[in-house]
């Protein structure tokens, strides 16, 4: 498979923010961690002495008569982190504004599933200690992490849908939210009102430039810094501001107006290549995607592979020996810890979704054995854990929660695996079921297809229906064709074209998108659709007429349509129908009305339409027995 065949869609190429994008480096990303906890435990272990100094430097920052003077690990675990919680909170609004949580009411669901997944294992961690030297700690055994968790899911539960590792970082987006509010409150000790007050403003200012249009980066970055220095002073966390500035950050894909504004941009800049231009083009571009996606795109990878590593490093290491296991594995916080996250997340999960299932029409995104598994995943907790552990503890008991936290990733591993495990003894019918579930899906597509418009191959009852915008001029349609005649040898697929001519970077695309019109009129779409991508360098005027000869068609009045411009309306149509449903980029498809995100390559649409139709026979399942 040549290069261009394993890329994204050009709307995808140009938004970092697509779900699937985040959990691939969330999941890549987990082996880099698990990789700098190891180290850690070895420093640690080595030479626990040179372990801890190293991170208990001072590192000073002067400007003017102002200091800023705090050891590594706080430099890391609050100014760094503030980074981290920026990305948790730019993929939180992200699917607010673009994701399952467009429609509110499903939200509900996985919102009320975080929140008991938080206060059940701090009850239980309570419980455990109270009275204790651990009882603070109690914030130890809330918050799952969520690079560990969904990397550890690809891991453990291969073959697992996208469906499930969706519905696991909705909950441990909430999960996130609450954990640093309970930081900024429960855990900041000694506030002072004014520094705290300007934080706030600050942070306002910040968010009526985002609203009102400002986008400057550096006036951004400069407000940013100061409500982070405000917070720090007031005695709070200030890992709070990443966190808000990523909730205030709007995500929309990008217009097709914008789109080929940033093209004239271009094509200006390439006939007079100036500095000026050069800027302009650049901010164009820039403006076509939305501050969501830029920040992604600039911080997801650095917090992924190198800031949450990095907290790994600083914070997992502990001198372990026998009798220090001996004193941890019988200590109330190890046990609380273990408890709250082994036992507590699952049926809290678990749980929570039964019961709002039980008493409301709300089903949960995926099946119920995914559900067990989302919550058995859910007690791997690590870097708020170990934020909060080293805000609460100190000294024996500050180990002990490091202890309890490393065990407990290990024991819901190992649940989790053996959850995911039996879906090897079940038919694939009911494998699907219990993976996917029952409850209706959100549906991308405005427009549904039409067989008395539209443009189809494959049998009319297919239980799968994939919808491709194309455009004849494009070089990625060009190589995704092959990919889709070999999806056309599955004899239950039904496959739609739809043309998106790109005017403003293909001139001859909508000339082509007539000339298939215009040899539709005469029952000949998809022999002039197939030329038409065979040969995508050749469409002038000459070349189509060629073509009409070649498929035996009425040549005077296919070019009398195409001087005509007969079928512009038609072809508007389909554009129109591309506009509404957020389609701004080629090739696009649709599979049963759900957009593919990812690869158009034969293995992952493959994958897709296995899902599309797992998920269609459970439909028709649950439409007989109703």
């Amino acid at each position: 498979m040549s290069e261009p065949t394993r890329q994204r869609t050009l709307w995808q190429r140009g938004i970092a923010a697509p779900i699937r994008a985040f959990l691939r480096t969330e999941s890549a990303s987990a082996g880099v961690l698990v990789a700098a906890i190891v180290l850690a435990l070895l420093w640690s272990n080595v030479d626990n002495g040179s372990y801890e100094g190293f991170w208990r430097i001072s590192l000073s920052v002067r400007l003017g008569g102002t200091e800023v003077a705090e050891d590594l690990r706080t430099w890391v675990n609050s100014g760094l982190m503030t980074l981290f919680f920026l990305v948790v909170g730019l993929e939180a609004r992200r699917e607010f504004d673009l994701g399952d949580f467009r429609d509110r009411r499903r939200f509900l669901l996985p919102f009320s599933a975080g929140l008991v997944g938080l206060a059940l294992p701090a009850l239980i961690y309570t419980v455990v200690n109270l009275g204790g030297p651990g009882a603070h700690g109690w914030g130890v055994a809330m918050s799952t992490d969520t690079a560990l968790a969904l990397g550890l899911l690809t891991l453990l539960g291969r073959g697992v849908p996208d469906r499930v590792r969706v519905f696991l970082l909705t909950v441990f987006v909430v999960d996130d939210l609450v954990s640093l509010l309970v930081i900024a409150i429960a855990y900041s000790e000694q506030i002072s009102v004014l520094p705290l007050v300007i934080a706030v403003l600050v942070f306002v200012v910040l968010v009526v430039l985002r609203v009102v249009g400002v986008r400057s980066g550096v006036v951004h970055g400069v407000l940013g810094v100061i409500s982070w220095l405000a917070l720090l002073e007031s005695g709070v966390d200030p890992v709070v501001v990443g966190l808000g500035v990523g909730l205030a950050t709007s995500a929309y894909t990008p217009a097709r107006d914008d789109l080929e504004r940033a093209t004239g941009l271009f094509r200006l800049f390439r006939e007079q290549p100036t500095a000026e231009l050069a800027r302009e083009a650049t901010a164009g571009l820039n403006r076509s995607l939305s501050p969501n996606s830029r920040l992604q795109n600039m911080f997801h990878p650095w917090t992924s592979y190198v800031i949450v590593p990095l907290f790994g490093l600083a914070n997992a290491g502990v001198a372990i020996d026998g009798n220090f296991l001996v004193r941890a594995y019988t200590s109330p916080v190890t046990l609380g810890i273990i408890l709250g996250y082994v036992v507590g997340k699952p049926v809290a999960v678990v749980g929570t979704s039964w019961l709002i299932t039980r008493f409301s029409r709300i089903r949960p995104p995926v099946g119920w054995l995914a559900v067990v598994g989302s919550g058995t995943i859910a007690g791997i907790g690590f870097t708020v854990s170990l934020l909060i552990a080293t805000l609460a503890l100190r000294g024996p008991e500050l180990d002990q929660a490091k202890v309890g936290v490393l065990t407990a990733v290990l024991l819901s591993s190992g649940v989790t695996w053996a959850v995911y495990r039996t879906t090897r003894f079940l038919s694939p019918k009911k494998k699907a079921l219990a993976l996917l579930g029952t409850s209706e899906q959100l549906i991308d597509l405005v427009d549904e297809v039409d067989p008395s418009r539209d443009h189809i191959r494959g049998p009319a009852d297919a239980s799968v229906t994939v919808v491709e915008y194309g455009d004849f001029e494009c070089p990625y349609c060009g190589l995704a064709e092959p990919v889709v005649r070999d999806l056309l040898a599955d004899t239950d697929l039904r496959y739609v074209w739809r043309h998106l001519p790109l005017t403003d970077v293909h001139p001859r695309a909508q000339l082509a998108a007539e000339a298939a019109e215009a040899a539709a009129a005469q029952g000949a779409f998809w022999p002039m659709h197939d030329l038409l991508m065979q040969r995508q360098e050749n469409l002038r005027i000459v070349d189509l007429l060629s073509y009409a000869d070649e498929l035996d068609l009425d040549r005077e009045r296919f070019h009398e349509d195409l001087k005509r411009h007969q079928f512009e309306a038609r072809i508007a149509q389909d554009v129109q129908s591309a506009d509404l449903s957020g389609v701004s980029g080629t090739p696009t498809f649709f599979i049963n009305g759900q957009r593919h995100y990812g690869s158009f390559d034969l293995d992952t649409l493959s994958a897709a339409v296995k899902t599309a139709r797992a998920r269609a026979a459970i439909e028709r399942h649950r439409a007989r027995s109703a």
